[in-house]
């Protein structure tokens, strides 16, 4: 369960801080949807600084050498598996297209990230009865953070 009426979200790379150890950090990893198929890579963790977990997952997607590309945020939720290379969801390519976009103005913007919740059909981390899903505290990037 979680206490997290209050919880402020932050990007990660933004605060300086890294996932104990390099190899347990996702960002750079390719996001891969329930298909296999590649969706984009992971650019940043959203983190709330009440219980320091990372609650979203920011997938940069599309463009071309940097340009043209999107920002979308995933819930964790999602997330279905990690290896060294990947990290898997249990969406579609075309539904994280589809999502509210991201935008750095909206890091800690609730009404913005219930959008991005009942887009892709989760339970927002701060309601009633939440749990954090149960197999991510296995899955590396679930380590605890440390400053640098």
């Amino acid at each position: 369960m979680t206490q997290n009426d209050n919880a402020a979200l932050y990007t990660l790379g933004d605060h300086g801080q890294t996932v104990d150890g390099s190899a347990n950090d996702v960002r750079g990893r390719e996001v891969k949807d329930k298909n296999g198929d590649g969706i984009g890579k992971v650019a940043d963790l959203l983190v709330d600084d009440r219980e320091e977990k990372v609650r979203f997952l920011l997938v940069e997607h599309g463009g071309f050498l940097g340009f043209g590309e999107t920002k979308s945020l995933i819930p964790v939720d999602a997330i279905t598996k990690i290896t060294e290379d990947d990290v898997a969801v249990d969406q579609s390519r075309e539904r994280v297209a589809a999502a509210p976009g991201y935008t750095p103005d909206l890091v800690d913007d609730r009404p913005h990230h219930t959008s991005i919740y009942n887009h892709y059909g989760y339970a927002p981390y701060w309601g009633g009865g939440y749990m954090y899903p149960s197999g991510l505290a296995m899955l590396p990037m679930a380590g605890p953070l440390n400053p640098h």
